[in-house]
């Protein structure tokens, strides 16, 4: 029998998750691996909404996301979400 490569066991992760990206306005779905950085899925939005990527700030469970985080360093799982915040300067009086 061929072995297609097609091993998909009872809990094994699956290779893609879908990530959706929030604004409040806007959501975004995502198809990436587990091992793609996240800067081009933040990247990709920022471009989709027209915003610049220093002016904003995407967070996961309330941490702040870096561009070289992956799903995988971040535990993500799929269906996950991330929100994107206006990055605010300032505020002082």
């Amino acid at each position: 029998m061929a072995d297609n490569g097609d091993h998909q066991g009872g809990d094994a992760p699956t290779e893609h998750l879908n990530i959706k990206v929030t604004d409040n306005n806007n959501e975004v779905f995502f198809k990436i691996k587990r091992s793609t950085k996240l800067e081009k899925l933040m990247t990709a939005f920022c471009e989709r909404q027209g915003k610049s990527i220093t002016s904003v700030r995407f967070l996961f469970d309330g941490t702040r996301v870096q561009p070289t985080d992956t799903p995988d360093t971040l535990d993500m799982a799929d269906g996950d979400s991330l929100e994107v915040h206006q990055e605010q300067v300032g505020g002082a009086f």
